[in-house]
């Protein structure tokens, strides 16, 4: 029988907390001894750490009655995991049918199993004996023991499983670092101090990390965890006692190591649901430069994309426009006299329709006859497929025939220079779709987010997660005339199905982090080199510095001369820097030079998109800001320590 991939986890830890004023070399000295704790005793053809993640498909039982630690919980920062139960079936015939089912289903197995037993209690994993020899025998297996490790003589075929972790402690840290070693978030160096089973004292693998994203703490990559706490506490309550938001999260990676991701207020102002860390966010404009441009950076290092190119290449459809020889280098660094945005939907409405902020036009939705031919019905049909509403269905015809139309015929500005313009964006779909002769999601699906583990991020969520887990954004008064939960809050991605480039993906924060820090590795996660280095560089590189245009391709950076009225950055932030915002509230930045993510979500339309206090405030900023300050505090901490003789 073919072997499949399955995760033992043999341990109970609960979750682990650090004091909030503890010293930091007492920290760090905590994790280095939970490092140290874990071993890696068997690692078959290299099992460990795992690839390939968009091709795993994986299910964790935990065999026993209590919650083993934080365990589960980490290994979802890696990937989705499915948790299900063994099943209490003593026939073997009935056993191997459903082992057969789920080896047919998933690819890996994370078993987790607390090995202590007494004189007086037998230990809860021989109650399941005869499916557990089954499943490893049949089965690819990595297991990780936590415990006593009488489990090596008790249950001998565990140890013909395929990898092997161990650690002593039922408590503690080791839980977490068990499943960022399983997915190469830190390396295995640990050895046994005693002898188990068939694994002598001394023994132990090894194995590299940094592969993927750590979770760790701030004192471990040299920043001061009570300055970044209490400072970004501070600034985000300032913005909750102001409305500026119902709720915010901030997430912070240094050198590699996601050492702050905290969760604030809720997701609306009925205060009813707590923001939480997995929570899912419309990125609005961020969607620009999480969608077609790794795509674009990929093709581009693949020498099947150039950048100097006019649109009329590689979008024939504008050749006659005035568009046509725009180049893609002067569009994604909003340098090339496109005009900012276009009201698609007011395109929609007859001439002597009344506009939608009238009060008179709030039942619109239920009146065809203000519609242009060919734009809206009430009800949906084969010619009116793509749903906007319950009670407002697009035309099939209309993205090609009409939005596309409106950015052909669209002006230009007068004089050139740096405007933000979303209209190219809108055509990039359809532009990477035509190069790569694949779906433009499932082709983003193959190529990044699955492969780096990042599967929130998706258009339409709803079509993969619960309403209660995505953050709702503004009550729309003037065209779908409904709360927007769950749907793009961008009205002309709407317009297109959910699907543009210009919005419309949502996210997690983790997840998004993870997309950022390929990019600040320049092309490199999870061991692998998914966009070309070469191209990474010159997409997040200042283009047209010389005319006092501070973008990259796509990209945007920090200002010329920095103003902190104007910036949405730290001043601190290094020109090699790069993100953008999202006009819902989110926001991202890496900084190459100190290897720094910095996430920052909120709905601050909330219920309205007239309420500007998020910048008022410079809530953004100031808290990227204290990431910088934190880092040289602990930098004088050092000092200071170094000087004391300490």
């Amino acid at each position: 029988m073919k072997k499949r991939i399955f995760f033992f986890f043999l341990f109970s830890i609960p979750v682990f907390s650090l004091p909030a004023q503890s010293d930091s070399v007492d920290i760090v000295r905590e994790y280095q001894q939970a490092e140290k704790s874990l071993v890696l005793l068997k690692n078959k053809a290299a099992t460990i750490p795992l690839q390939d993640l968009h091709q795993q498909k994986i299910a964790y039982i935990e065999v026993g009655t209590s919650k083993i630690g934080t365990f589960y919980e980490t290994l979802g920062k890696y990937m989705p995991v499915d948790k299900i139960e063994l099943p209490d079936i003593r026939d073997e015939a009935a056993f191997s049918s459903w082992l057969k089912q789920h080896n047919e289903r998933y690819s890996l197995f994370i078993l987790g199993i607390k090995d202590f037993s007494t004189p007086s209690v037998l230990p809860y994993y021989m109650r399941h004996e005869k499916q557990l020899n089954t499943l490893i025998e049949n089965s690819k297996v990595i297991a990780f023991v936590s415990g006593q490790g009488k489990i090596f003589d008790k249950l001998p075929a565990i140890n013909i499983a395929d990898a092997l972790v161990y650690t002593a402690e039922f408590e503690g840290l080791a839980t977490s670092l068990a499943a960022q070693l399983i997915f190469g978030g830190m390396g295995a160096k640990g050895k046994l101090e005693k002898t188990l089973g068939p694994y002598q004292n001394g023994s132990g693998l090894t194995t590299g990390g940094g592969l993927r994203l750590r979770y760790s703490t701030p004192e471990l990559v040299g920043i001061d965890s009570d300055l970044l706490r209490d400072s970004i506490a501070a600034i985000i309550r300032q913005g909750l006692d102001s409305n500026a938001y119902p709720g915010a999260q901030v997430l912070v990676a240094k050198d590699g190591h996601v050492v702050y991701h905290e969760t604030f207020g809720y997701q609306t102002y009925d205060r009813l649901t707590p923001v939480k860390p997995t929570d899912i966010y419309d990125f609005a404009s961020l969607t620009k430069v999480t969608t077609s441009l790794p795509a674009l950076m990929k093709l581009y290092g693949e020498g099947k994309f150039n950048l100097d190119a006019p649109l009329k290449q590689y979008f024939p459809e504008f050749k006659n426009s005035n568009k046509a020889d725009l180049t893609f280098r002067s569009m994604l660094a909003h340098n090339a006299r496109l005009r900012p945005w276009i009201p698609y939907w007011r395109g929609t409405l007859k001439k002597n329709a009344k506009y939608p902020w009238k009060k008179s036009w709030s039942n619109t939705i239920l009146n065809d006859g203000r519609y242009r031919c060919k734009t809206f019905k009430r009800d949906s049909s084969g010619k009116y497929p793509i749903r906007i509403t319950d009670q407002l269905w697009l035309h099939k015809d209309y993205k090609e025939k009409k939005l596309y139309k409106a950015i052909r015929k669209s002006p230009l500005n007068e004089k050139p220079g740096y405007v933000y313009s979303g209209l190219l964006f809108y055509l990039l779909p359809e532009i990477v779709s035509d190069l790569t002769k694949k779906d433009f999601e499932s082709y983003l699906n193959e190529h990044f987010y699955h492969r780096i583990g990042a599967y929130t991020l998706s258009y339409n969520p709803t079509r993969f997660f619960p309403l209660s887990r995505i953050v709702p954004t503004e009550q729309d008064t003037f065209f779908r005339m409904q709360q927007l939960h769950g749907t793009v809050h961008d009205e002309g991605a709407a317009m297109m199905a959910g699907v543009s480039s210009n919005a419309g993906l949502f996210g997690s924060a983790n997840d998004l982090a993870k997309l950022f820090q390929m990019y600040m590795n320049y092309g490199s996660y999870g061991g692998e080199q998914i966009i070309a280095t070469d191209a990474v560089k010159e997409f997040t590189r200042c283009q047209y510095c010389e005319e006092d245009n501070r973008r990259g391709l796509g990209f945007d950076k920090p200002l010329i001369e920095y103003d902190v009225n104007a910036s949405s950055v730290a001043k601190d932030a290094s020109p090699a820097s790069f993100g953008h915002s999202g006009y819902t509230g989110t926001f991202a930045w890496a900084d190459p030079e100190q290897k720094i993510v910095y996430i920052f979500f909120s709905n601050r339309v909330y219920p309205t998109r007239d309420n500007p206090k998020l910048y008022r405030l410079s809530i953004r900023p100031r808290i990227h800001q204290v990431i910088y300050d934190s880092i040289k505090g602990q930098s004088s901490k050092s000092k200071e320590r170094g000087a004391n003789g300490n």
